[in-house]
């Protein structure tokens, strides 16, 4: 009988250490080729669901996963993960296949190839939202998308702190 109690006393313990884990971490698969090569397919990445609630304010060049009103192709809510690159109040243009924050020439060292994002007019980030772009612009649905758009800062679920898999590639950000 005492043994039966330590084992329902150990499982009690994991499931409430579980639970408040995941208060604060999500386990997230990357499912898309958008974000390459910051990630790839099939990498896995642990959020912050708290980082904007508890630690500050989002950030440009920040990581994050979002949810949108699109869906997947067994007709789920489909969530993306993108880079931050305009903030509220910001002005975002693209000329040439390059990004401009604020009159300058945005320096963005974790794409594979500079010049590829397109034109876009520019635009004002409006309070409360983002402008978000994945790192591989031929193929990325972001905010040049008009399906996208600027997301609302509510729509956040988290941001992206570690990739744990595949473990030669382990990285925090």
């Amino acid at each position: 009988m005492k043994n039966i109690l330590e084992w329902v006393k150990e499982i009690v313990i994991a499931v409430i250490i579980a639970a408040v884990i995941l208060t604060f971490i999500k386990p997230i698969v990357v499912r898309q080729s958008s974000m390459e090569p910051t990630f790839y397919s099939g990498d896995y990445v642990f959020i912050s669901k708290q980082a904007y609630k508890l630690f500050g304010e989002p950030e440009r060049g920040d990581v994050i996963v979002f949810h949108t009103e699109m869906k997947d192709e067994n007709d789920h809510d489909k969530n993306l993960i993108k880079r931050i690159i305009g903030l509220p109040g910001d002005t975002v243009e693209i000329i040439g296949g390059y990004v401009y924050l604020n009159g300058q020439i945005l320096d963005e060292p974790y794409l594979n190839e500079q010049g590829i994002s397109g034109e876009m007019e520019k635009i004002t980030v409006p309070e409360g939202r983002l402008f978000v772009m994945g790192d591989n612009r031929g193929v990325s649905q972001d905010s040049r998308d008009v399906l996208i758009g600027c997301i609302e800062e509510d729509s956040i679920l988290g941001r992206v702190f570690v990739r744990l898999y595949p473990f030669n590639r382990i990285r925090t950000f």
